[in-house]
């Protein structure tokens, strides 16, 4: 039965460069759009930019040139990146369009018009300079818990508290460097907490990866707020209907953008929106939203939420990714610790990337490692070293000596029927996005044809005329194999994959085709297909992104850890630089809580010749009662840092992944306090 799918990826925003931290999702979304597409499904993708907003209004006059110009001009970025990516969407569009703005008016007014929309005054902190209000991420100032200086409005980078972003001290403008002031203002709400029943009934029915479900319920546990839609001018974006100065905040009109770009696809195909969107297509149609785990509370709460209240179908489901580390280290568009797509595009083969991605992906929200090292040795070793080699070891035998004709009848039909049969595993780990398991079933299959030619040996065979119709036979199954294989990985390789099909002269590599044996075939002379990388090229490629990338420490313990901290794998070190950390065994000999600090205990240790005290941050993980005549390793030879609560002189290791996760670095082996760990 041929489905009905309409597919997005979450939009990029318009005011920087792609990374290779995006291309997780767009890589993740176009495989799975191929692979529908290859099972014969009706199956459109679309996608558009994100170009609403301060952020974009503030870069546009950074630039010197009006937000319109500037959104084009990353647009058109945006799209070169893609297309080098091989991302192939059916329409790419803008939230500054025609159709977003009509639809956004449209939704608004449906959910104002049904008593979901509530006004109400809001105390902001105001730039008198640039006469804005200022989001949290344009105020810094010292954090009201631990004084700790050039924080943002939000939270503490130190000391991990949350506040609002009037507690802040000595507050100030990052856009004007001016005081901000308090002032309020009208705001519009959308009330979320109306749509409490059917969002805990819609998120639960399987439209959600379960670790998503689960997230959900604690913010429904601690209950829905209203969400604030409005922004005051100046501001980028569209006019709130009836609300002189007021604009539709960013996220309001973002999701509709799927909607929009949608729609603007219909007017050039002939297509009906409402086949899709309409409330009684559920059912007949499918949307979905691939996304990052960060922006699930606006996917799968305000966004059905919205549609429900205007009178929409719902999504049918929503695909969370989690991140992407390089060689373990975090990375931050803020801290500029990325790669970008045209970094990786100046120096390789964007399908070794589409591939080491798809190898690591699987159906959950887990985060994802780009190994360098790793990417470099896979890459050679499945694409190059099993799958290619299998035509190249073939094809000139068949090209040579039998005018490019395979065989006229199949040596190894159980063989061949087992890479047939595979297809239907391979497709079910396809559908659920389990690219992983796919990938790993598939260079299964690599390496069963390898062992068959390598045990028929076709270039021993092939120096005795007697074994002329042997030779054909081995590589005729050879090829074969290959051309099942080349199904299989066509939504992940799809250049390769189009130069496979010239080269094995078939008309179509759609997965239903792998049922077809090559029989009395010809086919056209090989090409390589794909070389192996080249780790100058890598190298080329990390050096050019030098500039971008900063290390984040992982596994810390101390008097400043912060759970979003405890992540990235630290760079590599020589062994001059670790003898320098001078590591010692300490007794805990005293333990305290902190009563105004969030995340930090104080502790006494005992080095044997004198006692320290440090501050660590693990309160959540251990009462100081329980810690007290333990043996922990610490960092002894690090410089004292004066806090709020009094001088840190040292750091204890731990290491986790935050919360209740974080375990103390203890050594069981009987070793007394101060001996210095080797």
């Amino acid at each position: 039965m041929t489905r009905r799918l309409l597919v997005t990826s979450a939009l990029p925003y318009a005011n920087g460069p792609i990374h290779l931290g995006h291309l997780v999702e767009y890589i993740q979304t176009d495989i799975w759009v191929r692979f529908q597409k290859s099972r014969g499904h009706n199956c459109i993708y679309v996608c558009a930019d994100d170009a609403h907003g301060t952020a974009i209004m503030l870069k546009a006059e950074q630039n010197g040139v009006t937000p319109e110009a500037q959104i084009a001009t990353v647009k058109a970025d945006h799209e070169a990146d893609f297309s080098g990516f091989h991302i192939e969407f059916d329409n790419y569009h803008s939230t500054h369009s025609p159709e977003n703005k009509k639809m956004s008016e449209f939704i608004y007014l449906k959910n104002r018009d049904g008593g979901h929309i509530t006004t109400r005054p809001v105390r902001q902190l105001f730039d008198p300079e640039k006469q804005l209000f200022l989001a949290d991420r344009f105020i810094k100032g010292e954090c009201p818990k631990c004084g700790a200086k050039d924080q943002y409005g939000d939270s503490c980078e130190v000391c991990a508290a949350t506040y609002a972003p009037t507690e802040l001290k000595n507050p100030y403008s990052t856009i004007s460097g001016a005081t901000p002031i308090e002032k309020e203002s009208e705001h519009y709400f959308f009330k979320l907490p109306d749509f409490d029943g059917m969002l805990k009934e819609w998120t639960r029915s399987g439209h959600l990866q379960s670790e998503v479900s689960n997230k959900l319920d604690e913010w429904f546990e601690s209950g829905l707020h209203d969400w604030d839609i409005s922004r005051d001018a100046p501001y980028f974006g569209f006019a709130i209907p009836d609300a002189p100065n007021k604009y539709f905040y960013v996220w309001l009109d973002a999701p509709i953008g799927y909607m929009a770009s949608f729609e603007n696809l219909c007017a050039k195909k002939n297509l009906n929106f409402d086949d899709y969107w309409a409330a009684d297509a559920e059912g007949k149609t499918e949307i979905y939203h691939f996304i990052g785990k960060d922006i699930v509370y606006f996917h799968a709460l305000f966004w059905p939420a919205m549609l429900d209240g205007a009178g929409f179908r719902k999504p049918t489901g929503i695909f969370a990714h989690g991140f992407l580390t390089v060689n373990g280290q975090k990375m931050s568009k803020s801290r500029g610790t990325f790669i970008k797509a045209r970094s990786y595009l100046d120096n390789l083969n964007p399908e070794y990337l589409r591939y080491y991605f798809a190898a690591k992906l699987s159906g959950s929200v887990e985060d994802i490692d780009l190994n360098l090292e790793d990417f470099t040795f896979r890459v050679n070793s499945d694409l190059v070293g099993k799958v290619v080699n299998i035509a190249s070891r073939c094809a000139g035998f068949i090209n040579k000596q039998f005018e490019g004709k395979l065989a006229d009848s199949c040596a190894e039909p159980e063989l061949l029927a087992q890479f047939v049969d595979a297809g239907t595993s391979i497709a079910e780990h396809f559908e659920r996005r389990d690219f992983g398991r796919a990938v790993r079933e598939i260079m299964a299959l690599a390496d069963k044809a390898n062992q068959y030619i390598d045990e028929k040996k076709p270039w021993a065979l092939a120096k005795d005329p007697a074994n002329r119709e042997q030779v054909q036979a081995v590589c005729s199954v050879g090829l074969n194999m290959f051309r099942q294989l080349i199904v299989y990985l066509a939504p992940i390789l799809p250049v390769t994959a189009e130069a496979s099909r010239s080269f094995l002269n078939v008309d179509s590599l759609a997965w239903d085709t792998r049922q077809q044996l090559l029989i009395s075939h010809t086919i056209n002379a090989f090409t390589p297909l794909m070389t192996r990388v080249e780790k100058d090229k890598v190298a080329a490629m990390v050096e050019a992104s030098k500039e971008n990338l900063e290390p984040t420490a992982k596994v810390v313990a101390a008097p400043v850890a912060k759970e979003a901290n405890i992540e990235a794998i630290a760079p590599t070190i020589n062994i001059d630089d670790f003898t320098k950390i001078d590591l010692r065994v300490a007794k805990i000999v005293n333990a305290e809580h902190i009563p105004e600090a969030a995340k930090l205990l104080k502790l006494t240790l005992d080095l044997g010749n004198e006692q320290r005290t440090v501050f660590a941050g693990i309160k959540s993980a251990y009462k100081p009662e329980d810690l007290i005549g333990r043996l922990t390793v610490m960092v002894a030879n690090l410089a004292p840092r004066q806090m709020k609560f009094g001088v840190s002189e040292g750091m204890v290791l731990a290491a986790g992944a935050g919360g209740k996760e974080i375990f103390l670095l203890s050594p069981d082996d009987g070793s007394t306090a101060g001996m210095k760990v080797k």
